[in-house]
């Protein structure tokens, strides 16, 4: 394994750097003024868009696609290391390059298992960063975590599917740009393979019974850089048939597809998150004293940033080697490894954000650093795309498997 940067990657990461510090970083307090003015907090801020122009100008769009039909072209160990460094700006970054959830997640899915006309109608747009979307899965009434439970029904009906439901914490529904839904659902509830009893449909978010109920905070935070969390409830919704995608049964595969790369993406940002937060520990501990001498000559100050450091580089080469094993042997070939970085980054990015939390004091919970919302994000993550009991437990299986 070469974790050297090929002369592509160095290209990208050079200008994905400049294009952060001249325009991402300066853009993070304008952002969020010129949200205090907005006639709706889920509106977008006017530097958003000029952030998106002047990436796609750059050549800094869909760096996470790889197939050079609709994306960068970049492979996973190529694309790693540019979205560690939009992880630095979480809320802004990955919107500004067109990478951010949930909008990565479902232009996998329309490119790899959509028909042309879905394409046309939906995956253009989404490319061309016209349009949101969001991937309605989560359900308030049972472990989603398990997604054979899900009750939504999407049931036939001549030439329409008629879709009833109830949803939550679905991400980019409350933005006003979001214009469809993929819906995953159960077209066969009672099929003899649990497996193939659900299906995936493109729901337009106006279509009658769509009903977007209310925001769902993370943390108490809107979540804007996403278009928020929303609570939705499809209420015998019918759509043609010809919005299935893929086939009926298939939803459950297409659903694991678009959690592999999801997964590896919210972990390469998340070193970025990690990375931040140990320069600002470092930046506060050398520009205060407490008891009479700076806060980067207290031995426990010293530890906890020796520690972050040799968790971040431990992190980091995980992450290289899953996404090394992806490009390779494929994301099933690297199951093991996209579980163990699904447990380990999140775990371990929160306690560095914590620590560097402690060492800002109040100021470290308050607004005026970014420390407390990536704290919240990141602690998500331990249960975004399944939560890491969950992988900790398939995990196991598979190493005693060994042994049986």
């Amino acid at each position: 394994m070469d974790f050297a940067f090929d002369a592509r990657t160095e290209e990208m990461r050079a200008k994905l750097l400049a294009f952060m510090d001249e325009y991402v970083y300066p853009a993070e307090p304008v952002a969020e003024e010129q949200r205090a003015a907005l006639a709706s907090p889920w509106d977008t801020p006017a530097v958003v868009e000029e952030l998106k122009a002047e990436a796609r100008r750059q050549g800094l769009w869909n760096l996470f696609l790889p197939d050079e039909e609709y994306g960068a072209g970049l492979t996973n160990l190529q694309y790693a290391p540019l979205a560690e460094i939009t992880g630095r700006s979480p809320h802004l970054a990955p919107t500004a390059t067109n990478c951010a959830a949930p909008d990565t997640g479902n232009m996998e899915v329309l490119a790899q298992f959509g028909d042309e006309a879905q394409k046309k109608q939906w995956l253009e747009p989404l490319l061309a960063g016209e349009i949101r979307s969001a991937f309605a899965m989560t359900e308030p009434e049972v472990a989603s975590s398990d997604a054979t439970n899900i009750t939504t029904l999407i049931e036939r009906d001549g030439d329409e599917y008629v879709i009833t439901g109830r949803k939550w914490y679905i991400s980019g529904a409350m933005n006003p740009d979001c214009r469809v839904f993929i819906v995953m659902g159960k077209t066969d509830p009672d099929g003899a393979d649990i497996r193939r009893q659900q299906s995936m449909v493109l729901v337009p978010r106006d279509t009658p019974g769509v009903t977007v109920r209310r925001a769902m905070r993370v943390f108490g935070y809107e979540d804007h850089s996403h278009g928020g969390h929303a609570e939705v409830v499809f209420d015998r919704v019918r759509v043609p048939v010809t919005n299935l995608i893929g086939e009926e049964g298939g939803g459950f595969a297409i659903a694991q597809a678009r959690l592999g790369p999801g997964r590896i993406h919210h972990c390469m940002r998340l070193i970025g998150m990690a990375e931040r937060a140990i320069e600002l520990m470092c930046r506060r501990a050398v520009s205060r004293t407490a008891f009479g001498k700076p806060l980067a000559q207290q031995g426990v100050v010293q530890n906890w940033i020796a520690d972050a450091r040799v968790t971040v580089e431990q992190l980091r080469l995980l992450v290289l080697k899953t996404a090394w094993l992806m490009d390779t042997v494929g994301n099933r070939g690297a199951h093991t490894e996209i579980q163990a970085i699904k447990i380990a980054t999140p775990r371990a990015v929160v306690d560095i954000l914590d620590r560097a939390i402690q060492l800002h004091g109040a100021g470290g919970v308050s607004q005026d650093f970014p420390l407390a919302e990536v704290y919240a994000a990141a602690r998500t993550l331990m249960l975004a795309d399944g939560p890491d009991e969950v992988h900790q437990r398939s995990l196991a299986r598979r190493e005693l498997k060994k042994y049986l």
